[in-house]
């Protein structure tokens, strides 16, 4: 008794001082996770960037602290690596454009026709497939995508062959890896599409397609954009299902990995491609409001 009765009151003197000072108690909440930013965010990106000017030995591969711009130039002059981040980015919109499309008719059955009480066990039907491993996926795909393999088997009745290994494979994993990430804001945004909307517009003599591209489409360009944001970065630093599927394709996430051992400083830079990409494109991203669906 004797020693728990100041305790509390050090507790209640505390509380009080809390609730009279609410910006000491919203400092106090913010440090740790803003320290986390500073810290492990922040401060790997500023020593990946400042690692980019630094060179290698070209005879022991060590990396020597020497301040230079060699690495920078070596990537706007050299074709090989504006090729490899030009096919990254056209890698990166394909995925967003075919997870928009083929979300679309998903979330729109899961958000308005789906009756409401099927609808919670369809959102989590469509979370499943992130439960798994992402190495079960990939590799999965790779099987599906042998040579011989299951989708030949498929296809062969119909005189066609699969792709195989290379860039249409890694496009066809990467939409089924990052669908998710865009089906569930398109569903948001449905979820909260107004009823009078429709109905106003079929009052007014529009028909289905009309409707999609006057009223609904223009109400969802928010959500599909939120969407873009997960889909679009995830598929332009991907370098594992490059790895698996891609065959000899290059894109940026596995130039990287390629010269983490060999010319870190170089992969450094490389790595700085990306992260400004992303950066531009959520810039104009936030121009659709679409970080507010987020």
């Amino acid at each position: 008794m004797t020693k728990t009765a100041p305790a509390a009151g050090f507790v209640r003197r505390l509380a009080g001082t809390l609730h009279r000072r609410p910006r000491l108690q919203l400092s106090l909440l913010l440090t740790a996770p803003l320290t986390w930013l500073v810290l492990a965010y922040l401060g790997s990106l500023s020593a990946l960037f400042l690692s980019a000017f630094w060179t290698t030995d070209s005879f022991t591969s060590s990396v020597v602290k020497v301040w230079n711009t060699d690495n920078f130039t070596t990537l706007f002059t050299s074709d090989v690596y504006r090729q490899v981040a030009l096919r990254s980015v056209g890698v990166a919109l394909a995925v967003t454009a075919l997870c928009a499309v083929i979300a679309f008719p998903i979330a729109f059955y899961t958000a308005r026709i789906a009756r409401p009480r099927r609808r919670p066990l369809l959102v989590v039907a469509i979370l499943t497939p992130l439960w798994a491993s992402y190495l079960v996926k990939a590799y999965a795909w790779r099987l599906i995508l042998a040579e011989g393999g299951l989708l030949d088997w498929l296809l062969g009745p119909l005189g066609l062959d699969g792709p195989g290994y290379g860039l249409t494979a890694t496009v066809l994993v990467l939409t089924y890896l990052w669908l998710p990430y865009m089906i569930l804001p398109i569903h948001a945004g449905l979820e909260q599409l107004p009823d009078t909307l429709l109905d106003a517009s079929a009052d007014l003599g529009a028909r289905t397609g009309r409707t999609f591209r006057s009223v609904v489409l223009p109400m969802l360009l928010p959500s599909i954009a939120a969407g873009s944001v997960f889909t679009f970065s995830l598929s332009l630093g991907d370098y594992i299902a490059v790895q698996i599927v891609g065959g000899k394709t290059q894109l940026i996430g596995n130039v990287i990995y390629s010269n983490i051992t060999l010319d870190l400083p170089l992969a450094a830079a490389l790595g700085t491609v990306p992260v400004m990409i992303i950066v531009g494109y959520l810039l104009a991203v936030r121009r659709t409001g679409a970080l507010s669906s987020l």
